[in-house]
């Protein structure tokens, strides 16, 4: 067997399963989740249709797909790239439709990643913390060692590059970022992508950009990715830089499993070796109902605002009773809990029937402590009227304890 198996840690949803163990939900309250980032509004009839058009088409499942995917996505992605980030990019090169930004994103690492077994110091990985625990498996089974980079709490959680020195980035050969961040919601501003990339430059490393929740956000202004902020600092050829995004948050199709990768040219070509060999194409059926999201955005605007519905509802309810505030971007709220949060979710499940995640499951312990603990996150994806009626809950549980 692999060893570096062995060190891959508990899944959160595993640890929270195991927390829950024992405990019995007060059956006087119907129970609602907040735990899950699984998107639960309906999937759009467009995309539906598509699906079962191409279902229908007895074509469409009658031969291998190419892993690099049919033109006409490629050339979906790569439109709406240029219409929501004004960044055109060359559809045959830089685009790669993936199933779903999760193996993608641990798929980068294999790819990048050379563990050089010769060598007395194995290489580097860096990601934030807390973070998506794809980053770490990823890290460990490519052959490097993650590095965990801690959170400025006086900036939303947002990572905390200062902290990380000059050995680190000598070693680092990937680095992990995400924005909107997850759990927090914190978005990269321009001056922090320039920082990143002239660290790049000077020690070679590739960055990955997460960018699952750029389409569910509270401000004016759509967040800044990393393709546009590269394109904004005269990086036109995105050196070192490849972007992942999804059709599950956006479009509501977690079971679809579908989004791409873009950027760098010479990244993307090796990526889809890597690729041809690992298996990964994607289903036709599933490739023409992604070529329909990615040219309707009616649906995305509708998406947006259901979530703005209940965030306006949810977080000003909650704000009277715990620290937490309107994150830029996506669906989870990352509110900070009196005592232990391991605690406050196992009790507020047994006396309120209602899952939220404890936040030191999406971190990792150091010297200063676990940063996620004494924390919760909670995803509202539930219906508008569920996740109030589990803010009202959360309140008179937070009052009574």
């Amino acid at each position: 067997m692999n060893p570096r198996l062995a060190l891959l840690q508990a899944y959160p949803f595993e640890r929270l399963r195991k927390l829950f163990a024992g405990v019995t939900p007060n059956p006087a309250y119907t129970p609602i989740s907040l735990g899950i980032g699984e998107p639960r509004h309906p999937t759009p009839q467009c995309i539906k249709q598509a699906y079962c058009d191409a279902i229908a088409q007895t074509e469409g499942l009658s031969s291998y797909p190419g892993t690099a995917g049919e033109p006409r996505l490629r050339q979906a992605i790569a439109s709406w790239i240029g219409r929501r980030y004004g960044v055109q990019l060359n559809a045959d090169t830089q685009v790669l439709p993936v199933n779903g930004s999760r193996e993608a994103l641990f798929a980068i690492a294999q790819t990048v990643v050379d563990p050089a077994p010769s060598a007395q110091v194995a290489p580097l990985v860096v990601c934030p913390n807390p973070f998506y625990q794809i980053y770490e498996g990823a890290a460990l089974l490519a052959g490097a060692q993650p590095h965990f980079v801690p959170p400025m709490a006086a900036r939303n959680f947002a990572p905390d590059w200062d902290s990380v020195g000059q050995p680190v980035w000598e070693r680092t050969q990937l680095l992990f970022v995400c924005s909107p961040g997850n759990p927090a919601g914190a978005v990269m501003p321009l001056s922090e992508w320039e920082r990143l990339f002239a660290l790049s430059d000077r020690y070679g490393f590739v960055i990955a950009s997460d960018e699952c929740y750029s389409e569910i956000y509270f401000r004016q202004d759509p967040p800044l990715g990393g393709l546009e902020a590269a394109q904004r600092l005269g990086r036109s050829d995105f050196k070192h830089l490849v972007v992942f995004s999804s059709l599950s948050k956006r479009s509501n199709v977690p079971g679809m499993r579908s989004g791409f990768c873009a950027g760098d040219a010479s990244l993307v070509a090796r990526f889809l070796l890597y690729r041809t060999y690992h298996g990964s194409a994607m289903s036709p059926v599933v490739q023409a109902a992604s070529v329909a999201a990615w040219n309707d955005e009616s649906h995305v605007v509708d998406n947006r605002a259901q979530y703005r519905v209940k965030f306006e509802q949810v977080t000003p309810l909650l704000a009277n009773v715990l620290d937490v505030a309107l994150p830029d971007a996506g669906f989870y709220l990352w509110a900070r809990v009196a005592g232990s949060d391991t605690d406050f979710a196992r009790d507020l499940l047994a006396l309120y029937n209602v899952t939220v995640l404890p936040g030191s499951y999406l971190a990792r312990d150091t010297d200063a402590g676990n940063p996620g603990s004494g924390r919760i996150r909670m995803a509202l994806v539930a219906p508008a009227d569920e996740c109030l009626e589990a803010a009202r809950r959360i309140v008179e549980f937070v009052q009574s304890r």
